[in-house]
């Protein structure tokens, strides 16, 4: 056995040491932050509109601004992590991230504020991938969809919790005191990510930058693990430095990358149409105002519980089936969502069971992914299959804001975008995972 195979072995199956343990914990707090930093927008959106006099048109760029910004991460910057390694992509883009909500909280002008949310979005899109790659590599074999599947639940907490913080900040303060809160958090992360985040050993076996064997070591020696004399030969294509991207569609890898590709715009889509709309069609459907923000927030509760369940299961059941599962699930929870929507007793369990079945799907698509590809393009993969995942984020509200606009009825909406849940279904079956 070759030392590369002999390290990945011991990590995939001997027992999590504390130091990988801390790594995990720390995606998983920084992950809270991008729940944050990306609903910040919607907890801020009807006092920015009511300073600014804004139209619904001008304050949907607003909300849509920051999607553009991750989805250019995603596809542009995560890409970087497998040539200049995933910790220094991270450190980096935190810094994107404190910058874009500083100058927020300073924006003059609805176009500036739009200009700064695509920034802000371009580091969280940059910083996903990492730190889901991250996740999987340090997580031994039995635990790594549990461990990924906590890190994606971050997202949904950071949502929760900050919503909360930034609802009493926005009365006490006014709107600029939340992106304020959330430009120091990202700060404040930086010193933290600098000591205590490690490199992705597989980056480090893989691309071999300076220093690779004794940066090495000294993380397998934090982990209990013996040292390496020798960093292993590498391949033709690691030694040629091919481009990763490239990588992708070789033979070999173009399957899974177009169904990673499908699954990820698949889920987004429906995902994207629900947590946008639905507190908006629960109001039109006859419920309150107040009751359709609460419609909207059991989504993200029940999100906290599907990936804590999902977490749970995954230890114990198959990925494929349990990814089918939950899929299926959340097909027909969301149908069934748009037949009771103005009924309050059963859209609220709906709502809930929804965030629990498609927060766990997501759940489901982070932890298959890396899987799919070697050390060397991982980040590649990552960031591309949610890149073209966002794609679909964006299109969703779009795409449901004219077909409401063509008079369809809340349950025939609802209905539709059950259907590609179905689709990505299929993707999710022929995938080798």
């Amino acid at each position: 056995m070759t030392p590369a195979a002999e390290v990945r072995r011991a990590l995939d199956d001997e027992a999590m040491s504390p130091f990988q343990a801390t790594a995990i914990g720390l995606c998983i707090v920084l992950n809270m932050l991008d729940g944050f930093d990306v609903l910040v927008m919607a907890f801020t959106a009807s006092e920015v509109a009511r300073e600014w006099g804004l139209s619904g048109a001008r304050l949907g760029v607003l909300l849509s601004a920051g999607l553009v910004g991750m989805a250019a991460g995603s596809l542009f910057v995560a890409p970087f992590a497998d040539r200049f390694g995933r910790r220094a992509i991270t450190i980096a883009c935190l810094a994107v991230i404190t910058a874009g909500l500083a100058g927020s909280a300073l924006a003059g002008s609805p176009l500036q504020l739009a200009a700064l949310r695509v920034i802000t979005g371009i580091g969280v899109g940059g910083i996903l991938a990492s730190l889901n790659v991250i996740t999987a590599e340090y997580a031994s074999s039995r635990w790594r969809s549990t461990a990924i599947s906590l890190q994606v639940t971050g997202y949904p907490i950071g949502a929760t919790v900050g919503g909360t913080i930034a609802a009493v900040l926005i009365t006490t303060y006014g709107w600029r005191a939340a992106f304020w809160f959330g430009a120091a958090a990202s700060l404040a992360m930086i010193p933290v990510v600098v000591r205590s985040l490690p490199e992705s050993l597989d980056f480090l076996l893989a691309r071999q930058p300076p220093n690779a064997l004794l940066r090495l070591n000294a993380l397998l020696a934090k982990m209990g693990r013996a040292p390496l004399d020798a960093l292993p030969p590498r391949t033709p294509e690691e030694q040629a430095g091919r481009n990763p991207l490239g990588r992708l569609f070789a033979r070999g890898a173009l399957g899974a990358t177009l169904l990673a590709w499908s699954a990820f715009f698949l889920v987004m889509f429906s995902f994207y149409f629900v947590t946008s709309w639905t507190p908006k069609l629960l109001v039109a459907a006859g419920l309150s105002t107040r009751q359709g923000i609460t419609g909207g927030v059991l989504l993200n509760v029940g999100g906290i519980v599907g990936g804590t369940l999902f977490s749970t299961l995954a230890s114990r059941v198959p990925l494929k089936r349990l990814a089918t599962a939950y899929l299926c699930a959340t097909a027909v929870f969301v149908a069934l969502f748009g037949l009771y929507a103005a009924s309050l007793k059963a859209a609220f369990p709906i709502a809930l069971a929804i965030g629990v079945f498609l927060f766990g799907s997501m759940v489901a698509l982070y932890a298959a992914t890396p899987t799919l590809y070697p050390a060397a393009i991982r980040a590649t993969g990552m960031g591309w299959a949610i890149g073209i995942g966002r794609i679909g984020a964006i299109l969703a509200p779009v795409v449901a804001g004219l077909l409401v606009d063509g008079g369809w009825a809340t349950p025939w909406l609802y209905a539709a975008f059950a259907v590609p849940l179905l689709l990505a279904v299929l993707s999710v079956r022929a995938l080798e995972i």
